[in-house]
C-alpha cells in the first residue's frame, strides 16, 4: 500500500477473484496509460483463502510509480468486492472525483482513462460507460459472436438513458455520496446483476449517463463462455436478474400483479423477437435469447434462482468475479 496523494483526481478500481494472469495484464495496461491525470489504483482481492491476485498486484504495482492500495475483502461475492473497492478509493483519495472500474479479465486501451475523464468533464455526466470489445480465446462461429450477450451500446459518443455494466465505467463521487450506504445490493452477489440494479437506481434518481465510444476496453472471453450451453444458461440468468430487479420495486399487491402480467407479456413477445433475430442473424442460437430470458423471469418468480457465482466460492480453477450481461 502506498500513501494517498493529495493531487489524485482519478481512482481505478479492480475487484479480482482467481484470475492472477488476467489481473497482471489489466494492471500492465493501466501502467501504460497515456495521460497527465494523476490517478491511483485500488485492487480488492476477494479470495481470502488463496489471495494470488493480491500477490500479483503487489508485485506489479510495487515497482510502478503509481499510488495504489491492495486489500483483501473476506466476504465473498462480487457486490461485496465492488463496494469495498469504491469505499477504499473514496476513503484513501478524498480529492478524487472520478472513480473508474475495469474487470480483471480486461485490458485498457492506452487512451482509455483520458477519454473517460475528458468525457465526464466536457459533458458534466455523472456516469460514463464505454465499449467492451470481446476477444475470444478460441475461434467461434457466427452464432456465438452474433449473440446479444456479446453486444454493447453502439454508435457515436452521446448521452444515453443508462449503461449496463461496470466492466468499463466512470462514476462521479457525488453518485456514491447520494446513494451511500446503499451501493451495490449484496443480494446480487451470487446471481449477478448488481451493476444493472445499481445503474437503474442511478437513473431513477436522475443521474446523467454518457456513452464514450472512444474509451475502449478489450475483454478476453474464455473458451467455456463461448459454448451454446453457457450462453443459453446465461440468457436464463439474465431474465432472472431482470425479474429480481423488477421485484424489488413491486411491493404492493397492485404492482405485484402488474409484474406477473409483465412476465406473461414478455413470454408472448419473445416469440416474434426470436423470429426477428433469426432472420437478422441467420442463426438459431442468438434467437433463443429472448425466449430463454422470459423463461428465466418466470422461474425466478417461482423462487428458482441460478447462483453461478456461489459455485465459484468453492475452489475451482475457473472461478471468477464477474458482472452481469449488458443485455
Amino acid at each position: 500500500m502506498t500513501d494517498s496523494n493529495a493531487s489524485i483526481e482519478v481512482t481505478v478500481c479492480i475487484p479480482t477473484f482467481r484470475r492472477p494472469e488476467g489481473l497482471r495484464k489489466t494492471l500492465q495496461s493501466l501502467i501504460l496509460q497515456q495521460t497527465d491525470l494523476p490517478f491511483a489504483i485500488v485492487v480488492v482481492e476477494n479470495d481470502a483463502t488463496n489471495p494470488v491476485g493480491s500477490q500479483v498486484a503487489r508485485e506489479i504495482l510495487g515497482s510502478a510509480a503509481l499510488p495504489h492500495h491492495v486489500v483483501v475483502e473476506p466476504s465473498q461475492g462480487n457486490c461485496h468486492a465492488i463496494n469495498r473497492a469504491f469505499s477504499e478509493a473514496r476513503e484513501n483519495h478524498p480529492t478524487a472525483d472520478y472513480f473508474l472500474m475495469i474487470d480483471d479479465d480486461e485490458v485498457a486501451d492506452p487512451h482509455w482513462l483520458e477519454a473517460m475523464v475528458s468525457t465526464a468533464r466536457r459533458t458534466g455526466a455523472d456516469i460514463v460507460g464505454g465499449p467492451v470489445v470481446r476477444q475470444f480465446e478460441v475461434p467461434v462461429p457466427h452464432a456465438v459472436s452474433a449473440h446479444a450477450l456479446y453486444g454493447h451500446i453502439d454508435g457515436p459518443s452521446r448521452q444515453v438513458p443508462a449503461i449496463h455494466g461496470t466492466g468499463n465505467c466512470l462514476i462521479r463521487r457525488k453518485v456514491f455520496e447520494t446513494l451511500d450506504p446503499s451501493l451495490f445490493d449484496v443480494r446480487f452477489n451470487f446471481l449477478g446483476g448488481g451493476d444493472m440494479d445499481f445503474f437503474r437506481r442511478c437513473r431513477e434518481m436522475g443521474f446523467t449517463f454518457w456513452w464514450c465510444q472512444e474509451a475502449l476496453i478489450y475483454e478476453t472471453v474464455a473458451a467455456d463462455r463461448a459454448s451454446p450451453s453457457w450462453l443459453m444458461r446465461r440468457s436464463v440468468r439474465t431474465g432472472s436478474i431482470n425479474y429480481v430487479i423488477d421485484r424489488k420495486r413491486s411491493q404492493s399487491p397492485v404492482k405485484l400483479t402488474a409484474l406477473q402480467l409483465k412476465n406473461v407479456i414478455s413470454l408472448g413477445l419473445s416469440i416474434p423477437r426470436a423470429i426477428a433475430i433469426l432472420f437478422k442473424t441467420k442463426a438459431l442460437l442468438p434467437a433463443t435469447h429472448p425466449i430463454l430470458m422470459s423463461f428465466g423471469r418466470i422461474t425466478a418468480s417461482l423462487g428458482f434462482l441460478p447462483t453461478p457465482y456461489e459455485a465459484s466460492a468453492i475452489p475451482a480453477a475457473d472461478a471468477r468475479i464477474a458482472t452481469s450481461s449488458q443485455t
